[in-house]
């Protein structure tokens, strides 16, 4: 059931509230919502920053990394006091001072087989700004599995890709478009190649579009598309998606029933 907005709410949201495809209505469900994040670093930032503006009621924060100075180029919401802290924890603090109507759900661990299907099961939508394979091939398998809708994205030098899986809705997931993960070693970390501190901006803004659109049920998503940006060109090239038919987990090959029928390792192999 929506929640009603008091006096305060109306003043906060009300260039939602006088939108075509939001108003009143849309702006209680969004208060009603619970969106899982996953991480709190570069694309974690932006996207907990605009759903706790836009009202989002709920924000799941899942990180087990603590704030470090070589952040704070890119993860905006953490600040130099925060050096040592660990991410949740200060994601919590920016959040209840930028609007103190969202609750902050923190877990603060890594995303394993172990607890990922009971995060997962506890969100309207997951957005997984995670920044390994593993975690992404584990997210899309749990997500797809639970029919819970995520949004991918992901960042490196001056690129940026970012997608929408709906999630049981005959529509392809992460491995029909990647089948297997590269081996180790194969494609460098931001860690280890750099990374444009603006550029998590871009494509953590549209995930948190992607996840407001599917909490009001309007407009169309990326789901079937793929968008890779280039900042150094200024361009944004979008492909299609099709469902693989082979696919393991939303497939006709039906071959993952679990998260754990995977080690998600090196290849993430089944």
């Amino acid at each position: 059931m929506s929640l009603a907005l008091d006096a305060e709410g109306l003043d906060r949201y009300s260039r939602h509230i006088i939108m075509d495809g939001v108003g009143p209505e849309g702006q209680a469900d969004l208060l009603d919502s619970r969106v899982l994040c996953l991480g709190a670093g570069g694309l974690g930032s932006p996207v907990i920053q605009y759903l706790a503006a836009a009202g989002v009621g709920t924000l799941g924060v899942a990180d087990d990394d603590v704030v470090e100075r070589s952040n704070l180029q890119r993860q905006v919401i953490h600040a130099d006091a925060d050096i040592g802290v660990p991410k949740v924890e200060s994601a919590r603090g920016y959040v209840e001072r930028l609007n103190p109507d969202i609750e902050v759900e923190t877990h603060e661990t890594r995303v394993t087989a172990d607890n990922v299907e009971e995060l997962v099961a506890e969100y309207d939508v997951v957005v997984d700004g995670s920044d390994n394979f593993e975690t992404r091939y584990l997210v899309n398998d749990a997500c797809t599995l639970a029919g819970v809708p995520f949004s991918h994205g992901a960042i490196l030098r001056f690129e940026g890709q970012v997608t929408t899986f709906e999630a049981n809705d005959g529509g392809p997931c992460y491995r029909c478009l990647f089948p297997e993960a590269p081996e180790p070693g194969t494609v460098p970390s931001c860690a280890e190649a750099g990374v444009l501190g603006v550029l998590p901006g871009v494509v953590g803004t549209i995930q948190a579009t992607e996840a407001i659109k599917l909490l009001l049920d309007y407009g169309e998503t990326l789901d079937g598309r793929f968008v890779f940006y280039d900042a150094a060109d200024m361009t944004f090239e979008e492909i299609p998606l099709e469902p693989r038919p082979d696919c393991p987990v939303c497939g006709d090959g039906d071959t993952i029933d679990s998260v754990h029928d995977v080690e998600y390792v090196g290849g993430c192999t089944i």
